[in-house]
């Protein structure tokens, strides 16, 4: 499973969990709370007519059964009234609260209702305790298993001097109330299925954006085991190098610390691969040396001697050649950006270059015509012309004696071309990978394979690119420079 899924379906567990014991105790709570406020007000209620009846009661006229009393028209009164009310969002449309009154006995001489009176409520737990002196107060059901049809009674006494004389109670069906517990716990589920809904949503997005986080860290974690433009031999195959995600609190810590472990393992790989790279390409002038120096020791004829001597000295030129590349390679692989003072002039760069390696072409009997529109633009000058002396050189090598070398010029772009033999097909794509070299018209491998590396680590520098091409005869190298200015 994954990690997103993984904390989502905890977010859920934990909140459902959280919702449905909160949900629980609400509801399991509202209807005891809506019971109690409505004992509350039956108890004020009874104690506070109660009062009012007493005079009754001490008259006799309670006794007397009918509208004989006062105050058995007045409740009379108040029972036969309508009334159209709202209290709060529970419509009201009936008076539903039932008063009845006993004497000392227990027997009924006032019922609102008109149904009881006359009864024996004396054995009722509400009256019986209320004529003991204690606080009486019953829930009956009208139908055994229908509790929706229980009523509650609260009873109050009523003093005729000092003395309880008989009990007045006041009753209201649970009915009455039901329609404020119903609605109250239908805002209660309501709000639990909104609270779960806007859990959700926060849920998914906090796990989306953690998520989201944590993809780009591991992106760049995998950015850590690609080459990079320091590791890689070509540098065209490399993935280019990516800046440490920005992140809030730790996460971006850890994204810092994967940045500091990336520059220290590009460090640590780029000394290896330079150490294999080095040791391999040493091996065959070192050898040459060696043997060429084992031989000097005999005694050899003057010819044989020059030769082998020749031989020591071209081969440490070889290797002097091959540090100075490296080194020139090695500090372009770690540079971050240019250097440019003022716009820098194709044409300008390109005949430097050309005066640089005039003397070696006309040594092979070679001519290098230039020919094209100038242009201008944000480019290192220095970098510019060792990117044409290498490309030129190239072409030197591999140009027979007494062709031309054509360098076109265009807006933002260098060609050079040679009528050599040119590359194979097969081998097109790897020119520019590190120490990689192709066989010379002579048949030697007497380059040290890091020119057109150097040349394609100096057009990433300025974001610009190199393209081979076929020329039929000959190569065609174009350096791409991007828009001049």
């Amino acid at each position: 499973m994954h990690l997103g899924l993984r904390l989502l379906f905890a977010f859920f567990v934990i909140n459902g969990l959280a919702a449905f014991f909160v949900l629980r105790v609400f509801m399991v709570e509202v209807k005891p709370s809506v019971r109690k406020v409505t004992e509350d007000t039956l108890v004020e209620t009874a104690y506070a007519l109660a009062a009012v009846a007493s005079d009754d009661l001490t008259d006799g006229s309670l006794q007397q059964g009918g509208d004989a009393s006062r105050f058995a028209r007045q409740m009379r009164a108040y029972a036969g009234q309508s009334v159209q009310v709202w209290i709060w969002d529970a419509r009201k449309t009936r008076l539903d609260m039932r008063i009845t009154v006993t004497d000392a006995q227990g027997r009924v001489l006032f019922d609102s209702a008109g149904t009881d009176q006359g009864a024996d409520y004396s054995r009722w737990r509400d009256v019986y305790r209320t004529l003991r002196g204690e606080y009486g107060a019953r829930t009956t059901r009208e139908v055994q298993y229908d509790e929706a049809s229980s009523v509650m009674y609260v009873s109050a006494p009523i003093l005729v001097d000092g003395h309880i004389a008989g009990v007045l109670t006041a009753s209201k069906p649970a009915r009455s109330v039901q329609q404020i517990i119903d609605s109250a716990e239908s805002k209660m589920l309501r709000g639990g299925l909104l609270f779960l809904l806007l859990s959700a949503g926060v849920g998914f997005a906090v796990t989306w954006w953690l998520v989201l986080h944590v993809r780009r860290l591991r992106n760049y974690a995998q950015q850590v085991q690609a080459p990079t433009l320091n590791e890689a031999a070509s540098p065209v195959s490399a993935a280019p190098r990516l800046q440490a995600p920005s992140m809030p609190g730790e996460l971006g810590e850890l994204a810092r610390a994967m940045e500091n472990m990336r520059g220290r393992l590009e460090g640590r790989d780029y000394i290896e691969g330079y150490v294999r790279a080095l040791t391999h390409e040493l091996k065959s002038p070192v050898a040459a040396i060696r043997g060429a120096g084992e031989l000097l020791q005999d005694d050899l004829p003057p010819a044989d001697r020059t030769v082998f001597a020749r031989q020591v000295v071209d081969q440490c030129q070889r290797l002097q050649n091959l540090v100075d590349q490296l080194l020139r390679l090695s500090q372009l692989e770690q540079r971050r950006g240019l250097h440019v003072p003022a716009p820098c002039s194709l044409r300008a760069c390109t005949e430097l270059a050309m005066r640089q390696l005039g003397d070696t072409a006309r040594q092979r009997h070679l001519q290098m015509r230039l020919h094209g529109q100038d242009s201008s633009g944000p480019w290192e000058q220095d970098l510019v012309v060792l990117a044409l002396s290498n490309l030129l050189s190239n072409a030197i090598d591999f140009a027979p004696e007494g062709s031309t070398i054509e360098v076109d010029l265009a807006p933002g772009r260098v060609s050079v071309r040679d009528h050599g033999p040119g590359v194979p097909d097969a081998l097109l794509g790897r020119l520019g990978e590190r120490f990689f070299t192709t066989p010379r018209p002579n048949g030697e491998r007497s380059g040290t394979g890091l020119g057109l590396s150097i040349v394609l680590r100096i057009m990433l520098l300025h974001g610009g690119s190199m393209q081979v091409a076929h020329a039929c005869p000959g190569l065609r190298v174009t350096l791409d420079w991007g828009r001049p200015a």
